[in-house]
């Protein structure tokens, strides 16, 4: 126990479980907050998407992006990270007829996600809006709203972007575990793009156990 700022005790183990067990009822949450026939809908138009996936967000949101357009390429479903910024200023050449964007904004109103949308428009771009807030900019001019709200985030504002990140990730962590059983991803096919590390040991026979993924 040590003296916070404000002269009085604090458990920093305690407020670590404290964090870890709202991030719990959070993920708990999900399947009650989380609309099915929306998921599903996701799931569908990303295994019939035939050319790539633009993923963008700006801040704490471009993290979970880059996350999710990794995942989405390990189990060969092509996907990048798409700058908002950069976007802008030429970088939405990137993205073509008959690819997918999925734009994640909180609050829906984010300015740089909400400038790409007239262009990706006009190239005939599915885009999938992440948002909480379904009256926002973004749900509206999005063909498909994926709506992801949390209570509350993990600080004691209710500012930090930190259950809803986790929240974003953890729906399309599922989003992809349901690809690869949907559209037959094998295990050869992931030896091929992931021949490295402690994993790809593994998939090559290296390590008997095989199971926990590093």
């Amino acid at each position: 126990m040590i003296r916070s700022s404000m002269g009085d005790d604090f458990n920093i183990w305690g407020n670590a479980l404290d964090t870890w067990q709202l991030g719990a009822q959070v993920l708990h949450q999900l399947q009650g907050n989380v609309d099915p026939a929306s998921f599903t809908k996701a799931v569908e138009v990303l295994a019939g998407c035939r050319g790539r996936i633009a993923v963008a967000g700006v801040g704490t949101s471009s993290a979970a992006a880059r996350k999710i357009a990794h995942t989405l390429s390990c189990i060969e479903r092509p996907a990048f990270f798409l700058p908002p910024g950069d976007a802008v200023h030429g970088g939405l050449g990137a993205v073509q007829p008959g690819d997918v964007a999925i734009l994640i904004s909180k609050g829906g109103g984010t300015r740089e996600i909400i400038n790409l949308l007239p262009a990706l428009k006009t190239k005939r771009v599915y885009i999938i809006a992440v948002t909480e807030n379904e009256a926002s900019i973004l749900a509206r001019q999005s063909d498909q709203l994926l709506k992801i709200k949390v209570e509350r985030e993990g600080d004691d504002f209710n500012m930090l972007a930190t259950t809803s990140t986790m929240a974003v990730i953890a729906v399309f962590d599922a989003v992809c575990v349901t690809l690869i059983k949907l559209t037959g991803y094998t295990r050869e096919q992931f030896a091929v793009i992931h021949p490295g590390g402690a994993v790809g040991d593994r998939l090559r026979g290296h390590d008997s156990e095989g199971s926990h993924p590093a």
